[in-house]
């Protein structure tokens, strides 16, 4: 399936979603291990769907406040249009993967301003997370669900700028 033409009726293309990298001002990133995932591929950014008619600026900053508590922050940048990838076999029974081939996503780098007391991973049930870490955005390929991997390159190498050795 190389096209929207070639997707079964039923299922529609890309959903469309925002992710965020958070840095503190040392360069660090905030890195979440997805609860209920078995490692060692769960970790991940905070990510989300886009609401319709919704700003993808405004989802950003919705969906870190949802999964991680975070508020304060300052736009750093965003990624140029969209980023996809496609959900594999084992995700075609889940809700998602019934609706959707994948995901596209724009993302936003954020600087955190906050104190950690802010960051609070069961304000908005369930919970996204159980647990988490600062880190090197250099890492997460190597962290995170292989299907992901490819778009966590090309947020590596659109974030460089602002990330620690």
């Amino acid at each position: 399936m190389n096209s929207e033409s070639d997707l079964p009726s039923h299922l529609a293309p890309y959903r469309p979603n925002v992710g965020v990298a958070l840095f503190r001002p040392d360069g660090l990133v905030w890195i979440g291990r997805r609860a209920g995932t078995p490692g060692p591929y769960n970790w991940q950014f905070p990510q989300g769907g886009v609401d319709a008619g919704e700003d993808l600026a405004a989802a950003a900053l919705r969906e870190l406040a949802e999964e991680t508590g975070v508020r304060s922050v300052t736009l750093l940048g965003r990624t140029d249009g969209w980023l996809t990838y496609d959900f594999p076999p084992e995700h075609a029974g889940s809700p998602i993967g019934r609706a959707w081939k994948g995901q596209r996503q724009v993302w936003f780098a954020l600087r955190f301003d906050g104190d950690e007391s802010e960051i609070n991973l069961e304000g908005h049930l369930p919970a996204e997370f159980d647990s988490w870490r600062w880190g090197y955005l250099s890492e997460t390929p190597q962290i995170v669900a292989p299907f992901k991997q490819a778009i966590y390159r090309q947020v590596v190498d659109a974030f460089a700028v602002f990330a620690a050795g």
